[in-house]
């Protein structure tokens, strides 16, 4: 039955080796070298949140399903893009997780917000039960934008993260929405937001004294969520190398997406092959222990990952960033504006400074939870289910 449920690619690369090539590996910002820095990239993969189909977990909405198995790989990619920016909010990018090693206890929270039972902010359940009021039913396949929508939803919930999300539609990020965004809801809306000075909570993963430091500038951590569409039924060329840069840029969160049938989140690349952690695999859903301790190592993926011709990408993906400061956000988007000046390398979407004048309404794309013209409008851009389609088990 395990070996029913894995796929094809994960069969053939499960202990494929990183080919030996002189071409830098980019890992979610970070450059390695395959000859003097192998461990180091075995290891900053592995340290990723890794979340695979799950099966015995409670049945969603209680008589739901009680496995993800062949319909919840796109919201496992999610979850997978969305730990890693509460990793970088919590932990910082350099955090390791190491086998055996005793870990903080932010380490913990971060993972709980994922488990599969109802009352973890971004698990399966949840996922699965907001998906419905964006007309997804439970067990329906979901789009990369599908996914992104509903993670934005239930992130409004996590006051401990606190975080800002802004999803970019039409292509286009307009950073005085993102700078509205992020300087908003200041004073802090409640304690759980902001912890007494005198906790021993980490902020953004510095010592207590950064966070009061933090809380004077007045931004919130943003995750950037961009979906696009990279051409018609296969990736256009002309995109690629911008998609490479994505990789290289120190707020990456990196790409959900995939081949047909299949999602994926693509952490890096090599050459002219893109990394990526695999969903498609079924373990069984994990509970504490005895002790309330929670066994982990299943959520880390220690062999090493899975690699594909960035050719064979469906062109339907969001791209993910993470600006823990607004001089996060700025450092970004100089970069963008830099890499749109690139000859022969074509923008995957635009960077304004304000709303276009073609949107008719200035507040359609302002998409807050309960906005029902934001839902019409994500629906109608989220034509990515077309593409996919739910291989029967």
């Amino acid at each position: 039955l395990f070996l029913a449920t894995l796929t094809y690619d994960t069969l053939r690369f499960e202990y494929e080796d990183f080919p030996e090539t002189k071409e830098p590996v980019w890992i979610l910002g970070r450059k390695y070298s395959v000859f003097t820095e192998k461990e180091e990239i075995l290891l900053d993969v592995t340290s990723r949140l890794w979340f695979t189909y799950r099966k015995n977990f409670p049945a969603i909405g209680g008589t739901g399903p009680t496995s993800d198995t062949g319909w919840g790989c796109m919201l496992r990619c999610g979850q997978m893009i969305f730990a890693q920016a509460l990793v970088c909010r919590h932990l910082g990018r350099d955090w390791r997780w190491i086998k055996g090693k005793r870990q903080m206890d932010n380490y913990f929270n971060v993972l709980n917000a994922f488990i599969d039972k109802k009352d973890s902010y971004y698990s399966i359940h949840q996922i699965a039960q907001m998906g419905v009021g964006e007309g997804k039913s439970i067990g329906q396949w979901y789009g990369p934008n599908t996914v992104a929508q509903v993670l934005k939803k239930l992130a409004t919930f996590d006051t401990w993260s606190s975080l800002a999300v802004h999803i970019a539609m039409d292509n286009t990020v307009v950073m005085e929405e993102i700078r509205r965004l992020c300087q908003s809801n200041f004073p802090c809306a409640g304690a759980a937001a902001c912890p007494a000075v005198e906790s021993d909570v980490l902020y953004n993963g510095y010592p207590e004294e950064a966070g009061v430091r933090d809380r004077l500038s007045l931004w919130k951590p943003l995750v950037l969520l961009i979906p696009l569409r990279l051409g018609l039924t296969e990736i256009n060329e002309a995109y690629i190398e911008t998609l490479k840069h994505c990789f290289m840029m120190p707020q990456s969160l990196g790409v959900i997406g995939g081949k047909p049938n299949s999602a994926h989140y693509f952490i890096g690349y090599v050459g002219e092959e893109l990394i990526y952690l695999d969903p498609h695999t079924t373990q069984s859903a994990v509970e504490p222990n005895d002790s309330g301790c929670l066994p982990d190592e299943s959520f880390h993926c220690q062999h090493p990952p899975c690699r594909m011709s960035i050719a064979e990408l469906d062109p339907s993906i969001a791209v993910g960033f993470f600006c823990n400061t607004e001089e996060d956000f700025n450092d970004w988007c100089q970069q963008m504006k830099k890499l749109s000046l690139v000859r022969g390398v074509l923008p995957m979407f635009e960077l304004v400074e304000r709303q276009p004048s073609h949107f008719s309404n200035p507040d359609v794309l302002n998409l807050t939870p309960d906005s029902s013209d934001a839902d019409r409008l994500e629906r109608f851009f989220d034509s990515e289910d077309e593409d996919f389609e739910i291989l029967s088990l």
